[in-house]
This record gives structure tokens, sequence and C-alpha cells, in this order.
């Protein structure tokens, strides 16, 4: 049975005392959740050591990174590495992510690097992708994602894709209040399933989760995840509230 996942990704925002008390009020809300369904938060970087502790003796509840280094270590200014963020415990890392994609031009050869040493590491990477507007409006948005995970996920081993979450992103539908109907985010999920299958075979595509990334917020959440092929959801702005966010992952049930 593939997990049920609803991760918040925090990106740039919070205090280290903002996000301690964001934390606490998402766990005294008292989610329960069921057997295979998850809950990942993800902090910046220097929140991360204390989001692992706050979360320790929570069952489900676990701690991403929003990204890692191409590489293993060195001289590399202000990078994070993939064995620094094991070594406090990181659970998941979020790998290609569209802003990561755009603002710092990362490439789908360089994503696969860091799939490798998330994996490496002990590390389930979030591997994002998704189509901006105009490849959605010429309706190429199959052949665009395709190739982002061919070129990104495809030299891993079925055996090392169970280890993987994959999370649709609508490029178009992010911090724009636009959001994909259910249906558009279904046939997505569905072909990148299906491309899965293609490439490492039935079982591996019946097990890997592929959350929605676009917008997704309280009032559609239980439509989103209805969806025969919809995991779960990568949540932006509603998982800086506590009450939004423990409100899509009441969705899940």
């Amino acid at each position: 049975m593939r997990k049920k996942i609803v991760a918040g990704n925090w990106k740039m925002n919070l205090t280290l005392a903002q996000g301690e008390q964001l934390i606490n009020d998402i766990l005294q809300a008292g989610l329960k959740l069921e057997e295979g369904q998850e809950v990942v938060i993800a902090t910046p970087f220097p929140y991360l050591a204390k989001a692992k502790s706050l979360l320790k003796n929570y069952p489900g509840f676990y701690v991403a990174a929003q990204n890692c280094s191409s590489e293993k270590s060195g001289a590399y200014t202000g990078e994070v590495s993939a064995e620094m963020l094991q070594s406090v415990g990181v659970d998941y890392v979020i790998i290609g992510h569209s802003e990561r994609r755009e603002y710092f031009q990362e490439s789908n050869a360089v994503l696969a690097k860091k799939v490798d040493l998330a994996l490496a590491n002990g590390i389930k990477p979030i591997f994002c992708c998704g189509e901006p507007l105009e490849i959605r409006q010429a309706e190429t948005q199959n052949d665009y994602v395709a190739t982002q995970l061919e070129e990104s996920l495809y030299h891993l081993t079925a055996e090392q894709l169970k280890d993987v979450v994959i999370a649709y992103e609508p490029i178009w539908a992010i911090g724009t209040g636009l959001t994909a109907s259910a249906a558009q985010a279904q046939d997505m999920h569905a072909f990148i399933r299906s491309r899965i299958a293609n490439k490492f075979g039935r079982e591996a595509a019946l097990h890997v989760s592929v959350l929605y990334g676009g917008s997704a917020k309280p009032g559609n959440a239980a439509e989103l995840f209805s969806n025969p092929d919809v995991d779960g959801g990568l949540i932006g702005g509603a998982s800086l509230v506590a009450a939004d966010f423990t409100a899509i992952v009441q969705k899940l049930a």
C-alpha cells in the first residue's frame, strides 16, 4: 500500500520561535493519523534539528529539508550536503522544486545527482516535476513532465524508487491562487504513474506516492485527494497556518 502524505514546505519563512510555535500548534491539534498516513514538515535549514526534536515522539510525523547540494562535500560555500542532513536526522528532502529550477537554474542532470546523494544517505527524495503555463497552454505538458522524470529518475533501480516520492507541481498554480482542477490533477498523476510503470514495472508504479503541489488548501484538498492517483499534497502557503495545514491533513481520511 502506498503512503498518503501531506508535506508542508515553509520555504523562506518564519523565525525559529515562530516555526517552533507553528509545530507545537500542529501537534496540539490532535491529528489522528491512520496507518500509511504521514505528515512531513519541510523547514529552513537552521530549524531542522529543532523540528526533529519536537516531532521525535509523534509517530507519522517527519522532517524534510527543502534542498541539498549536488556535491558530496568540499569547497562549496553556503551549500548543505545530504550527509549533513542525515547527521541531524532528516527523513526527507525536497528536490527539484520549481523555484529551485527557475531561480537557480537547476537542470534535470543536477537533480539526478541530488537524488542519488539523498538515497545514498538514507534520505527519501520528494522529487518535484511540473510544467509552466506556456507548456500547459501548448498542451505539451505530458512530454515536458516525462522528460523531467526520464532525465532525473530513470537511472534508478526499481528498489531505489521505493524510497522516492514524486510531487507534481503545475507551476502556473503555485502562489498564483490558481489551482489545477481535480480532473487535471488526476490526469497528470495517472500519466506519471503510467510512465513509472513503463520503466520500472506495475508494482513499482502502484507503490510510489504522487503528491499534488499547486495551491492546495482546505477548501479543495478533499476533492483533490479523492482522486485515485493523488496520494496527498506538497503544501506551500497553507502550511504556514496551523489551522489550514491540519485541516488539509484531515482531508486525507
